[in-house]
């Protein structure tokens, strides 16, 4: 693990990074593989759950968005529905759970939106207080003079969504109606699975509302049923294909209605459908370290292996090394630790063999005093600030960025490394004066090489690891 680091990276809210060396950041990135686009679920998705349960899972899939539905139980302490009648507590408890998450609500609905001033603006004022930036609705077309003027003044996006045939909405030239002459505020949210099952195509529906989509519900429709993106009929890839050809820049909300109780395994192959897609037309530069083969893995068969999206490691038969090189580049991984964990990532190896590199621990350190040998610090090199590893059995979320000398950690959206390497001039020395192992200077260390994840023999699951150069 390394020191003093000055770095900081404008995480941009979409994924695109300018690196500043000032200062490292303080939140996590989103990690999209298009430049401009956001991608969520849902939580329809998972109506078979709590809302708290509905953002674990979408954490789970390595998503920072969701879009939430009114009448969901918020969890099972707050058996109230999710929507404008939570209290001030149960709204802080909420916000809570999603900044411990690393997960935004970026749209609401479907929603219904009264038809009373007072009412409806009850619903606005509760959208804002909650950061949400869109409302997905159906409404009446003589309600859109009250909803476009709280829209302006709420900075709220109004989205109509088409339910499929007969619905109001089904045909987006309804929609395209009340959109008319109404502000920027005023769009469609495009549901290309039901234009399917109204008998409609989907990319014949988009070209006609270009300009005015403000969020996309998508899904891959087959026998009339969500099916993994990329099979069955595979309208996915024209769809993407147009949003690109018209410059959206907006938000996706994944809604895989079938499978409810284990669904899970689905959408993460239909992310990876979408992620080849969208990668290949306005990529982002941001990919996974390992594909879930390993065939970009150096590493002794069967100790480490992917299981619905989690990297298992069974200890003991030695460490993950990606096949590639990287100089300057930002990782952004998950981690779960069992009691005795013990690992660590291993940044610009020369070799496999024992040779002084930078190790970020990966350790089951809850709840010890803050040294060199505790989760998110740089072994033997530098302490973190604080000890903000959680327990053994939940999932952590760390950043690593190496531009050059410098080494930035976030580990649980805290910044915890923040050195240069140029500082550790001398071999078995800290600046701090304490003394090291290693028979090497770091100032000395390559700034380039692989990357790894260590067996120290204790079991440890990774997930959703990706990696960015710069």
């Amino acid at each position: 693990m390394r020191k003093n680091v000055v770095i900081l990276m404008s995480f941009a809210i979409l994924s695109s990074m300018v690196i500043a060396q000032t200062e490292c950041p303080d939140t996590h990135p989103a990690p999209q593989s298009y430049d401009g686009w956001r991608v969520g679920v849902q939580a329809w998705s998972f109506n078979r759950f709590t809302l708290f349960e509905a953002i674990d899972k979408t954490r789970s899939l390595g998503l920072d968005y969701i879009q939430a539905y009114p009448g969901q139980k918020v969890s099972s302490e707050i058996t109230v529905k999710f929507g404008p009648d939570l209290s001030p507590q149960q709204r802080q408890e909420v916000k809570a759970k999603l900044k411990d998450a690393g997960v935004e609500i970026f749209a609401f609905g479907v929603a219904g939106i009264p038809k009373n001033e007072t009412a409806a603006r009850k619903l606005f004022e509760f959208v804002k207080e909650m950061g949400i930036e869109t409302i997905a609705s159906e409404p009446k077309p003589e309600q859109f003079d009250l909803i476009d003027k709280l829209c302006q003044e709420y900075k709220i996006k109004l989205a109509v969504h088409n339910h499929p045939k007969p619905s109001y909405y089904w045909n987006p030239d309804t929609v395209l109606e009340v959109c008319q002459g109404r502000s920027k505020w005023i769009g469609a949210c495009t549901d290309v699975g039901h234009w399917v099952r109204s008998g409609l195509d989907p990319v014949d529906c988009l070209k006609k509302l270009e300009g005015r989509i403000r969020d996309v519900h998508i899904k891959e429709i087959d026998d009339g049923h969500d099916v993994i993106w990329g099979t069955g009929q595979g309208r996915m890839k024209g769809i993407l294909e147009e949003l690109h050809r018209q410059g959206y820049q907006g938000t996706f909300a994944i809604e895989y209605e079938y499978n409810w109780n284990n669904n899970l395994p689905e959408i993460h192959q239909s992310i990876a459908y979408f992620d080849s897609v969208a990668s290949s037309l306005k990529p982002t530069g941001w990919k996974s370290l390992f594909d879930e083969k390993l065939s970009n893995g150096d590493y002794k068969e069967g100790n480490w292996f992917f299981e619905d999206g989690v990297l298992n490691l069974k200890g003991g038969g030695g460490d993950l090394w990606t096949k590639a090189q990287y100089g300057n580049f930002v990782v952004d991984l998950e981690f779960k630790l069992d009691e005795k964990s013990n690992s660590g990532v291993f940044l610009r190896a020369q070799n496999h063999e024992w040779l002084p590199w930078v190790e970020v621990q990966v350790a089951n350190s809850y709840g010890s005093p803050v040294n060199k040998h505790i989760c998110g610090g740089i072994y033997d090199i530098k302490e973190p600030t604080v000890n903000s590893v959680k327990p053994a059995g939940q999932w952590n979320r760390m950043t690593i960025v190496a531009e050059d000398a410098h080494i930035c950690v976030l580990l649980n959206n805290q910044p915890v490394i923040n050195i240069d390497l140029n500082d550790w001039s001398q071999a078995h020395k800290n600046p701090d004066g304490t003394a090291n192992k290693f028979d090497v200077a770091y100032k000395d260390l390559p700034r380039q090489g692989y990357i790894g994840l260590q067996d120290h023999g204790f079991s440890v699951q990774y997930r959703n690891v990706k990696i960015k150069e710069l």
